[in-house]
């Protein structure tokens, strides 16, 4: 009598690797959603540790920090550094200086964002400025002299309100006022008319009502979303809601890259004024904080009257909790 030799036939083997081919198709979705919660809780701590550290610059100052000083000459994100422990990097930071012979005060090119006595700071990546959930950009790159300086990008904006980084009514829209503002570059010519920084007195609306920072897309290749160092991509305004299909508004056709994986934009006009929405790569919205400190999550499908609304200071509106 013959023995059967132990072992799976062809058909068995077939089915074995089928089986475990549909449960690795049912659990990488699950394994990927865990992963994008994991990444969207470190965001939101992230941000979190932001909007304390606007908090502690506040006990300081009784102001909140300028949102961005020019085009060119420091954003939010220096002034909150000794607040995320990273006074070596602020220290480093040159905001005034002797400048070159011949050169209006305030305007020596070193002195920007890219100049050699700041590019220290702008090419050093700072991960509590980075959402995991996006892609990080090469370096943009700055040729001045012919010298080439490169700086990095980051996925966090400050609120600049409810209709365009110029803080003026747009297309009947009041300004409401906002949390941070252009304190005006040091030429005092150049750029929106110099405000005054903000103190939490002059949130009349609440400070669990009004929008603090939110998240930001980093745009690949030269497109400059995302780059907060400079001035006008360190803000965001409420004109469109999270993740809009409406264009963010660019100065420059050169920095504006409408092609996947870059959001959608388009180029400013006398009648389109710049302006750039919320935008994550989180699944259904954007992560943001409010100037009382808390973090919540806020649905693409937000009303955009409620949204608008949670972005002025002074805007008299009444926001329901369950509105947002």
């Amino acid at each position: 009598m013959k023995s059967r030799s132990c072992g799976f036939t062809l058909i068995e083997l077939l089915v074995v690797i089928a089986l475990i081919g549909v449960l690795l198709a049912l659990l990488l979705p699950a394994l990927q959603s865990a992963r994008e919660a994991a990444r969207r809780a470190q965001c939101a701590g992230n941000l979190k540790q932001i909007a304390l550290a606007m908090h502690q610059y506040h006990s300081v100052h009784s102001v909140l920090p300028p949102g961005k000083k020019g085009c060119c000459w420091g954003t939010w994100l220096v002034y909150a550094l000794p607040q995320i422990e990273q006074t070596a990097l602020f220290n480093a930071w040159n905001c005034c200086g002797i400048n070159s012979p011949g050169v209006p005060r305030g305007y020596d090119l070193d002195l920007r964002y890219f100049g050699a006595a700041n590019v220290t700071v702008t090419s050093t990546r700072l991960y509590a400025y980075l959402c995991p959930s996006d892609s990080t950009n090469a370096p943009i790159s700055a040729a001045i002299n012919g010298v080439t300086y490169a700086c990095t990008s980051q996925n966090y904006a400050a609120n600049f309100g409810n209709t365009t980084v110029w803080q003026a009514e747009y297309q009947g829209i009041r300004f409401g006022g906002a949390p941070f503002v252009d304190i005006g570059s040091p030429l005092g010519d150049y750029d929106q008319p110099a405000r005054a920084t903000v103190g939490f007195c002059a949130i009349v609306d609440g400070l669990s009502h009004t929008l603090l920072l939110s998240e930001v897309v980093v745009g690949q290749g030269q497109d400059l979303r995302g780059f907060s160092w400079w001035g006008d991509a360190a803000t965001f305004e409420t004109y469109a809601t999270p993740n809009s299909s409406f264009p963010d508004v660019l100065f420059s056709p050169i920095y504006c890259i409408n092609q996947v994986p870059n959001p959608p934009c388009t180029v400013a006009t006398t009648a389109l004024p710049e302006m750039y929405a919320a935008r994550s790569r989180h699944p259904g919205g954007v992560n943001v904080s409010l100037a009382d400190g808390s973090v919540r999550f806020t649905k693409n499908s937000i009303d955009v009257r409620v949204w608008r609304a949670m972005s002025t200071v002074a805007g008299c509106e009444i926001v329901a909790e369950d509105g947002y």
